[in-house]
């Protein structure tokens, strides 16, 4: 019988993890409470088509991702988006340098993680409540557990009997976003793709229609942490001053229509400098936390991790 993995987790880390797994003959089984496989990487359809409201683009620097990229964007997934942005602060508009190709998604980001899991065992609105030494999953055994969360959320799922693993993801500070999708009724702001804020309310807004390349005069704009920790409780509340922030920048008029969504813990205040954690429990844990908050580092940390797993089983 080959060996049994359990991946908590089924946004890009998760996918790309429990890819390396079954493909080398590794059971594995995703479990995640959410009705949608993705994470972060989220995409919800509004008014007819696809929107990203979670991560932004994606960017290859390590040649394997690239060549994972590069395979997505032949197939249709994935399309070069752009190299710069524009910028938006107290002395007015301006540029970033030029940087790498980042890349949208037609049919939104999430199909990209959708794409990792084909063929394997995923049980959506299943919530995990313990995993402990063994390892176990609510009290399933394992040969190995992966926790493909933010670290708050891992840490809520760790028993204590698994120290270690507690000690790695407890204690380090996570950053809140509120996303506001926003549609009117032609395209009329004053930059091409996307624009970095300088502002007490923004800090990036995203044309959704460039990225996605149907030309929609939809934007996504994302609050800065400080403005969405007022407003967690009831992310409604922090529309009307997210909307009055986009008309004051960006010189829009008021949108036709509106969504929003809290991201709680949408990404890690520091980077890390280790990939992944695996220890001697055989928990292993894993996702952009582990690095720095990029689409790129969540495969690379699942993609490391499962390989690591492989070794071990």
């Amino acid at each position: 019988m080959p060996p049994h993995v359990v991946v908590v987790g089924a946004g890009m880390s998760g996918a790309a993890c429990a890819r390396v797994l079954a493909d080398a003959g590794v059971r594995v089984q995703l479990r995640d409470r959410g009705r949608a496989a993705g994470g972060r990487a989220a995409s919800r359809t509004l008014h007819g088509r696809p929107v990203d409201h979670g991560a932004s683009y994606l960017t290859a620097r390590d040649p394997r991702f690239q060549e994972v990229v590069d395979g997505w964007t032949a197939r249709g997934l994935a399309r070069p988006w752009a190299t710069r942005f524009a910028t938006a602060g107290p002395d007015g508009w301006g540029t970033t340098s030029d940087g790498p190709v980042r890349h949208g998604t037609p049919g939104g980001i999430r199909t990209l993680v959708e794409d990792l899991l084909v063929g394997l065992d995923v049980r959506l609105g299943t919530e995990v409540q313990r995993v402990g030494a063994g390892p176990h999953v609510d009290g399933d055994r394992a040969d190995a557990v992966v926790l493909a969360l933010p670290d708050p959320q891992a840490a809520r799922l760790l028993g204590p009997d698994l120290p270690a693993e507690r000690a790695a993801v407890e204690g380090r500070a996570w950053e809140p976003v509120v996303a506001l999708v926003a549609g009117f009724a032609e395209r009329c702001w004053p930059f091409a793709d996307g624009a970095f804020v300088e502002h007490p309310v923004l800090a990036w807004v995203a044309d959704d229609g460039a990225r996605r390349g149907d030309g929609a005069p939809v934007l996504v704009a994302h609050s800065t942490g400080a403005f969405a920790a007022r407003h967690l409780e009831d992310p409604a509340t922090a529309v009307p001053g997210m909307v009055t922030a986009l008309r004051e920048v960006l010189g829009v008029p008021a949108p036709q229509w509106e969504h929003v969504h809290r991201w709680s813990l949408a990404r890690p205040a520091g980077p890390r400098e280790e990939p992944f954690h695996l220890g001697d429990a055989g928990v292993g844990l894993c996702g952009d936390g582990w690095g720095s908050p990029r689409v790129e580092t969540a495969w690379l940390s699942g993609t490391l991790l499962g390989e690591a797993l492989l070794d071990r089983l």
